[in-house]
């Protein structure tokens, strides 16, 4: 593999500044973020008085534990718009992402939203070993996903050709990376394997193809799969993070030099990490819950955001800033199934809209050639039992859960009372994937 290492002075001045220096700037943005949240967000004002806070209550960084945390069950109660900080005729964008309600929650962007979203998706772009004027083939999904438009605007701000193709279409994913010949993906790692058995079937060395990085996202993967797409295609595969409720793709990035974990970039992002069951903030270094506040961000401010993802913080190497480790887990029941948020509940409520099937279900997770798989086990009710019965209750629910959440499932229709039952909490998810 090339080496791909930035030069220094190819760096922003923050990414390797001192700590000192990161710390001033944050306690600057910070005060102004409670402040605008709280002065333009009558959510955020309503929040802040209820825990008895106030924005002139932070003077150190210490003080952010004093306000209240935010959370998605916020964004879902307020929808579409009720969270927002600035009037809808200063948006430009808005972007969605799944809930547990059927209805998605929302987040929205002003123009300097955009501008500083493109800047961190081209800084780890940067970081990853991406450079201007290369091809930059972009396999995340396009629309109300962030993945592909934040991606596509990074992209195109450090000065790279972004070819758009969006998801699937793996045959033809293949020729264009063939015939284009481009040095960077951007895709989720799962899909990067299937196009690597495409390759395979094509009877093409994936040695040999034009890659130099692979930079994924939008689902948990391990060291292993790393190591396998890497040796696979000769070519470095870095992790990029982000959540639609923060910015999107882009708020931590692996740097190409270490692989050691992802840099967050501070400058528009404070990260902290919280016992998951009692809120209390804990050191760098500790396993927890991952929260952030954005420090710039104008159209819809994020204080003490709950991610539910576990890691933990770690000093810097690479940059600067601070890392956090591969997320290990979540403290909550989202399944992430080929970069699509997908809850228990949504499933439920597409089984209730079934009138042939009874409200018992479980959801299993496998994997088959290389890509994650959703089965949904539900029953019949009786008078639906006839094989004709299953089959036309089957289509339906298939059909809801895809137009609905937006992915394809597994359907199998069992006999009633053949779902296992349970005394207490349902387990409502078997995942059988490999660790």
């Amino acid at each position: 593999m090339k080496n791909l290492t930035p030069p220094r002075e190819m760096l922003e001045p923050i990414e390797v500044a001192s700590r000192d220096e990161i710390a001033a700037l944050q306690q600057k943005r910070m005060a102004w973020s409670l402040r605008h949240a709280y002065e333009n967000s009558p959510f955020y004002r309503a929040r802040f008085d209820a825990h008895g806070a106030q924005p002139d209550d932070f003077k150190t960084l210490a003080d952010l534990a004093k306000f209240p945390f935010t959370t998605k069950t916020d964004l879902r109660d307020t929808y579409p718009f009720g969270m927002f900080a600035v009037p809808q005729d200063q948006l430009v964008r808005v972007h969605a992402s799944s809930g547990t309600t059927g209805k998605p929650t929302v987040v929205g962007y002003t123009r300097n939203d955009i501008d500083t979203w493109a800047d961190v998706v081209a800084r780890s772009i940067r970081a990853s070993g991406g450079r201007p004027g290369q091809f930059c083939h972009i396999a995340y999904g396009y629309g109300l996903f962030t993945g592909g438009l934040g991606a596509h605007y990074g992209a195109e701000r450090l000065g790279c050709t972004v070819v758009p193709i969006s998801g699937g279409m793996t045959e033809r994913q293949v020729t264009l990376m063939t015939d284009f010949k481009p040095q960077i993906i951007m895709v989720t790692p799962s899909y990067m394997l299937s196009i690597l058995d495409e390759f395979r079937r094509q009877g093409l060395d994936p040695r040999d193809s034009s890659l130099q990085v692979g930079i994924f996202g939008a689902e948990p993967w391990t060291n292993a799969m790393r190591e396998e797409i890497e040796d696979a295609f000769d070519m470095h595969a870095v992790d990029i993070y982000g959540l639609s409720e923060v910015m999107g793709p882009g708020v931590a990035n692996e740097c190409v030099e270490t692989k050691d974990g992802l840099h967050v970039w501070e400058d528009h992002f404070y990260p902290e990490i919280i016992d998951p069951v009692t809120g209390e903030v804990l050191p760098d270094g500790e396993m927890g819950e991952l929260v952030f506040t954005t420090l710039t961000k104008e159209g819809l401010p994020m204080v003490r955001y709950r991610t539910r993802d576990l890691t933990r913080l770690l000093p810097g190497t690479a940059r600067s800033m601070r890392r956090i480790e591969k997320i290990t887990g979540r403290s909550d029941d989202m399944i992430i199934l080929r970069g699509v948020n997908v809850f228990p509940t949504q499933i439920e409520e597409q089984i209730l809209k079934c009138a042939g099937l009874a409200p018992h279900f479980q959801i299993e997770l496998t994997r088959k050639d290389r890509m994650d798989v959703m089965t949904v086990h539900v029953e019949c009710t009786p008078d639906q039992a006839s094989s004709e019965g299953r089959a036309a209750s089957a289509k339906e629910l298939a059909h809801h859960i895809k137009s609905v959440v937006g992915v394809s499932t597994r359907i199998e229709v069992r006999d009633p009372a053949s779902v296992a039952r349970s005394e207490g909490k349902a387990k409502r998810v078997i995942d059988n994937r490999p660790k």
